[in-house]
């Protein structure tokens, strides 16, 4: 390669790479060890390692020296995607929730007939209605091809972060048994907190929604 093309890019930094299609069959790929991860263990993370590997330019996945993360709606799309995660999970231990305090007796009756116990599974309900309101608002302005980085951010870091509330709670519901891995409880409180975190961390949403407010 040229000196001074190697220069340039050296220059550029991040900002210069380019985004490639591997071939995982060629020379020089390897995986590295599956992650022993908190939570979603039902998909495999590993490393990828590289050695002396080459990609041709038939692999580059669009044009030269343009990241992925340079498209403006590479990473809001998937902030909408990943928002609709976490409402999911909320919704499966808000409906375990309320069929549960509706069996489950204490003192002569269903705990669902405490009040404490009521205005828990609201607040869960309400949580639930609002993250999915914020994301249906992101995906209706991406699909009228509206600017949308705002509300994806929004739907996002309220959607993750409602979940952790949600499956908390939850696991609160259901007592000493939540925090038994005999029901699925504990795994939608372990998968929710994932939401927070990839995609951009919930302080990376907040730092996008404050730009757009201050710009």
């Amino acid at each position: 390669m040229d000196s001074a093309v190697l220069r340039h890019r050296r220059q550029q930094g991040q900002r210069g790479t380019s985004c490639f299609i591997i071939d995982t069959r060629q020379p020089g790929f390897a995986r590295g060890k599956t992650e022993p991860k908190l939570g979603i263990r039902a998909s495999a993370t590993c490393e990828l390692m590289f050695d002396s590997y080459r990609a041709p330019v038939a692999m580059r996945l669009g044009e030269e020296g343009r990241r992925l993360q340079d498209r403006p709606d590479h990473l809001d799309g998937g902030r909408i995607g990943i928002s609709a995660q976490p409402i999911a999970i909320s919704q499966a231990a808000n409906a375990a929730s309320v069929a549960y305090a509706k069996e489950r007796h204490a003192f002569g009756q269903a705990i669902a007939e405490f009040q404490a116990i009521q205005f828990t599974l609201a607040d869960m309900a309400t949580k639930i209605e609002a993250a999915q309101l914020l994301a249906l608002n992101a995906a209706q302005l991406k699909d009228r091809h509206e600017r949308f980085s705002r509300e994806a951010s929004m739907a996002k870091v309220f959607a993750s972060e409602a979940a952790m509330w949600v499956t908390t709670k939850a696991i609160q519901v259901h007592g000493g048994i939540g925090y038994s891995k005999e029901l699925p409880i504990e795994r939608y409180f372990r998968d929710a907190k994932i939401t927070e975190i990839y995609e951009g961390t919930s302080e990376i949403q907040r730092l996008v929604i404050a730009r757009h407010i201050l710009a």
